[in-house]
């Protein structure tokens, strides 16, 4: 997936927000106001920053190459994507599920309830990991 389609998937998340505070060419996702996926270019490739679980975080940099540390970003739970056709499609849709469903899991209970209640339970937490 490039970023094109990357932010095509990011946006069909429910209730997806895409905002600009980092400049009209790094785009921002949020749900319910909190962030959860940023896109940018550097040096011409795309790049993906995604939330994850800390150790889902390190299983997916010791599998993927293009994985690494979040950059800008808490690197113990954050992760960067290097968009250059390496990971998956499958791989990349879990990855950005992942991320929208541990920031859903951060939200207060009734905003979680709310979530789920307009649109189910599998919809907003696929990505969710079973520990």
């Amino acid at each position: 997936m490039n970023y094109d389609a990357c932010k095509t998937y990011l946006l069909s998340k429910p209730e997806v927000m895409e905002v600009y505070p980092f400049g009209s060419d790094s785009p921002s996702f949020k749900i319910c106001h909190k962030v959860f996926a940023t896109l940018s270019y550097l040096h011409g490739t795309g790049q993906m920053n995604l939330k994850c679980d800390p150790d889902e975080a390190e299983r997916l940099r010791d599998t993927f190459d293009a994985v690494v540390p979040g950059h800008h970003m808490n690197k113990r739970h954050w992760n960067t994507l290097i968009l250059n056709d390496s990971i998956p499609e499958a791989d990349l849709k879990f990855m950005m599920d992942h991320s929208y469903s541990v920031v859903v899991d951060g939200l207060p209970q009734d905003q979680q309830d709310g979530l789920v209640a307009r649109h189910g339970f599998d919809v907003i937490h696929k990505g969710k990991l079973n520990k």
